[in-house]
């Protein structure tokens, strides 16, 4: 089996899939492009395989600090949380190493897991709430601007250096094989069938030469039926749990 590393060749799978050559998909090329970024977008907004974790640098400039926020690209996801910085734009101290340093005999005997767990989810806690950044972050996609609560030029000035923990979206053209998602090339092709049927809907009785009858309801029915099965499996079979976002 051919692997799919385009977006002409999974066009050129969903056509077969529904029969061409042999029978003619009427659907016009303006509307399989959007079809197609109409499967992408779906993808990339539920499926778990469409994302992945990521740490951005950020210098920050003067524009950022006149407009007190920060441009982020448009495959930016969400933002999970910023790294800890100090006042002075770096992190000088640890108060997990400090802890650990007074403490060797809880380093040699930590306990449980549990309550090692415990113990270090609240040193982090401290050492945020110490030398991290303790303003609140606003984050959204379709604005592309992080927002942080601080003082803009005296908090953080150009120059120093703020790291972005979130998720990012796999742009297919740079990583094909996506194009080749097994979910994806049968979600694309029920999307081309519905708007094939949704075409053949006007001339719904029609008979053509040699006594065929065109159907486009039942096309357009059946496609339906297979669009909401295959979005119920990405919900419930490949979207991320609803917390998975929450820093």
């Amino acid at each position: 089996m051919a692997i799919i590393s385009t977006r002409a060749g999974l066009s050129d799978y969903c056509r077969r899939s529904l029969g061409e050559p042999v029978i003619e998909v009427n659907v016009d090329d303006d509307q399989i492009e959007d079809r197609l970024d109409e499967a992408i977008q779906m993808f990339q907004e539920y499926h778990s395989d469409a994302v992945v974790r990521t740490f951005r640098k950020h210098a920050v400039t003067s524009t950022d600090i006149s407009n007190e926020y920060i441009s982020l690209p448009e495959d930016m996801l969400f933002v999970k949380s910023v790294l800890p910085i100090s006042a002075n734009g770096y992190n000088d101290f640890s108060l997990e190493y400090q802890l650990n340093l007074n403490d060797l005999y809880g380093m040699r005997n930590p306990g449980d897991l549990v309550s090692y767990e415990l113990t270090k989810q609240h040193m982090r806690l401290l050492d945020l709430t110490i030398n991290g950044l303790s303003q609140q972050v606003t984050f959204n996609r379709h604005m592309d601007r992080l927002m942080i609560e601080f003082q803009w030029g005296t908090d953080i000035e150009e120059g120093q250096y703020i790291v972005l923990e979130g998720y990012q979206t796999l742009d297919p053209e740079t990583y094909t094989d996506v194009y080749n998602d097994h979910w994806l090339k049968r979600y694309c092709t029920a999307l081309f069938k519905r708007q094939w049927g949704n075409n053949l809907k006007k001339f719904e009785g029609v008979q053509m030469p040699g006594g065929v009858t065109l159907q486009g309801q039942a096309i357009f029915q059946e496609a339906i039926e297979e669009i909401e099965k295959l979005e119920e499996q990405l919900r419930l079979n490949w979207e991320e749990p609803v917390d998975f976002f929450i820093g």
